[in-house]
């Protein structure tokens, strides 16, 4: 009997061990490199992909799948989608009722609408700002209603189907109209109001924010949420069209970007541009090389990368990647990567094929 109870209690106790190791956290490993071609969809950059570097996988949404997004911080900030151009402007009315009419300088344009008229949000990827062109287009929900305003909304453009010459972008097709809304607090939430401008009536509809996400994103066309970004430790670039700030020389104007790449900011990822007139080339640059300083502005600006990485072209010229630089970045676990972009084109010259390669830092 003492040897039977004596195996029993040996057997209970590797089987509680099994279980014990199959129920232990995994721990992930990341990814060593790899060279990745993101779907950005050809010349109408028709998706926007968000690449997991610790992986090497990555995720693409069409870009007029929404319209707004609803911050799951503890502030309470919409973001506007600039992939599509959209704009806004508050109006003096907080009833939606009343109809409204579209305003054509309302709109991201080709370079000729100021920055601090404050239509678009902040390119650098802050919410916050008292307006002007500083955080969101679209104020801080008050917890007092009758400070929420209405907005009217440009909703910009749809995707293009226009096939263009090779070595260029048609990314804008038709305009999408506008509509009308107010936002408000709903507990820990939000509340939309929306519209279109000559109606007399509203849909509304409550945004419950989740934590394990940057933003909850609301599609104005649907009426519903949409899932857009993956889980904001699973990210680390977004591969996008975007509204960004340019200066011509008569101050900071909105404009227009194709090829563009924004950082997880919001998610913790940070990243620095190296040169290699700085001494040191992508071939060569190892863990030791890394300047933890040098990561400080992509803390706030989630442009580091943006345009940085590739030149236009010109009148004589194709648009082209740009050689003499690669990449830092620290995602939220503390993997250090350094990528470098190969190509923006396919072999036949067609834009919006882009080609990075990347290798963990050890």
């Amino acid at each position: 009997m003492k040897k039977t109870f004596l195996f029993l209690s040996i057997a209970a106790l590797v089987m509680a061990s099994c279980s014990s190791d199959d129920d232990s956290p995994k721990t992930e490993v990341p990814s060593v490199g790899d060279v990745l071609q993101p779907t950005v969809g050809g010349p109408n950059q028709p998706n926007q992909v968000f690449v997991d570097l610790s992986t090497g996988s990555s995720e693409s949404v069409n870009r007029a799948s929404w319209d707004l997004g609803f911050s799951s911080g503890s502030d309470f900030r919409v973001a506007i989608n600039g992939s599509l151009k959209m704009a806004v402007k508050k109006l003096e009315t907080t009833d939606i009722t009343l109809p409204q009419t579209a305003d054509t300088d309302v709109a991201v344009g080709g370079g000729t609408t100021l920055a601090s008229n404050g239509y678009v949000d902040n390119p650098t990827g802050v919410l916050a700002g008292n307006g002007s062109g500083i955080g969101t287009a679209i104020a801080e929900v008050s917890a007092t209603d009758s400070q929420n305003k209405v907005y009217l909304v440009n909703l910009g453009f749809a995707v293009s189907t226009v096939v263009p010459s090779v070595g260029s972008v048609s990314t804008d097709g038709d305009a999408r109209g506008w509509k009308k809304v107010r936002i408000l607090r709903n507990g820990n939430g939000y509340k939309i109001q929306y519209a279109d401008l000559a109606s007399q009536t509203f849909q509304e509809k409550t945004i419950t924010k989740n934590a394990d996400y940057n933003f909850t994103f609301f599609s104005l066309t649907s009426g519903n949420t949409v899932a857009v970004e993956p889980v904001k430790t699973k990210w680390d670039l977004n591969f996008t069209t975007f509204t960004n700030y340019l200066n011509m020389g008569g101050g900071e104007v909105t404009y227009g970007y194709s090829d563009f790449i924004v950082t997880n900011m919001k998610g913790g990822t940070k990243a620095y541009q190296v040169l290699n007139a700085d001494g040191v080339t992508y071939e060569n640059f190892t863990l030791a090389n890394v300047v933890e300083t040098n990561f400080t502005v992509s803390a706030t600006d989630q442009r580091i990368i943006g345009s940085n990485w590739r030149s236009g072209g010109g009148p004589s010229s194709l648009p082209s990647i740009r050689t003499d630089r690669f990449y830092v970045i620290k995602d939220v676990a503390g993997n250090y990567y350094k990528i470098k972009f190969l190509a923006m084109t396919n072999d036949a010259g067609v834009r919006g094929f882009p080609t990075f390669e990347y290798k963990l830092l050890q």
